[in-house]
């Protein structure tokens, strides 16, 4: 084992990955002898080369179609969007083209593409770039969205993900990258897709939610057990497909949940999570399932997202709401 931050098991997974299969390619914006804007594939290019890992123009409808052409081809590609707030430019790539190469080829064809990129708020980046836009990912059928929220789930994730035959968005919160370490093999390990974790067992109330939001929903329990409340906290890891079983099987467990995501209300997959629990599980329920997320606004400018973003305090607000319902 190895104390290891989130950025440095990412770093591990992809040289993992590419020691073992000649096929896993890395690329995107400055990723080769830079190592990328944090550093994720440092030293990638002067281990594997410059045919393995290398550099893209700033351009990522490009990057999304390199991706393509090179899957198709017998590869495995691991193309990083810089940010994730401009997975804009690439959206036909990933919703038009990758998420629907299974089903259009009538399963001949396959699309095995890992896309790696940073998100999230807490750490003062500019406009656009802290964006959480798994919502939009979510909503299309053929996709797997993967968050870790830990160094261990990231690189055992992360080795699935690039094991996979059907396309991946891995999205890393940037908060994460380097605000802990955790113990981590130094071996290889996967973790499978699709698969939660309780994080933390609990009997009064579930607290569902995933990415930056699991490390403030463990504070949140830890103050609700100061006034005897036992709180479970499932982290999803993967927010789709999700793992409804996990999900119900918690909720049957408390009979009383919310959900906590970083993105706003109208975005992220709360909602999803809310509508999933009603239609399976309503008669266990004592409570109504409330959400805990972000104001239903454009992300702020930095001066102003510790206000904006969700918190501890939020979390333990909202978890009194259902407990004392």
């Amino acid at each position: 084992m190895a104390q290891m931050t989130m950025i440095q098991a990412i770093t591990d997974a992809l040289k993992t990955e590419m020691k073992n299969d000649e096929n896993v390619l890395v690329f995107g914006e400055d990723v080769g002898n830079n190592g990328g804007v944090f550093r994720a594939t440092e030293g990638l290019q002067k281990e594997f080369g410059e045919d393995r890992v290398f550099d893209t123009p700033l351009a990522e409808s490009g990057i999304g179609g390199l991706a393509i052409g090179l899957g198709l081809q017998g590869y495995r590609p691991v193309p990083e969007i810089q940010f994730f707030g401009f997975v804009f430019e690439v959206m036909d790539s990933i919703s038009g083209q990758m998420a629907r190469m299974r089903y259009r080829s009538g399963g001949t064809l396959t699309s095995p593409v890992t896309i790696r990129s940073p998100f999230g708020g807490g750490v003062h980046t500019p406009e656009m770039h802290a964006d959480s836009l798994e919502g939009l990912m979510t909503s299309q059928p053929g996709l797997k969205v993967v968050i870790p929220a830990t160094p261990y789930d990231a690189k055992g994730l992360l080795i699935s993900a690039i094991r996979d035959n059907d396309p991946v968005i891995f999205l890393e919160h940037m908060k994460l990258y380097r605000s802990f370490r955790q113990e981590v093999p130094e071996e290889e390990y996967t973790i499978p897709l699709g698969k939660a974790d309780v994080k933390r067992e609990g009997t009064d109330l579930s607290i569902i939610t995933y990415g930056a939001m699991v490390q403030e929903s463990m504070k949140a329990a830890e103050e609700l057990e100061k006034d005897g409340h036992s709180v479970e906290v499932v982290d999803l890891r993967t927010v789709q497909p999700l793992d409804i079983e996990a999900i119900i099987a918690s909720v049957e467990k408390t009979n009383r949940a919310i959900v906590v995501q970083e993105a706003q209300k109208q975005a992220g997959i709360a909602a999803n999570v809310v509508a999933e629990i009603n239609d399976r599980a309503i008669l266990s329920l004592e409570a109504p399932v409330l959400r805990v997320t972000a104001p239903d606004s454009v992300f702020p400018f930095s001066q102003a997202e510790q206000v904006w973003l969700p918190n501890a305090k939020d979390i333990v607000e909202t978890a009194k709401k259902v407990l004392n319902f």
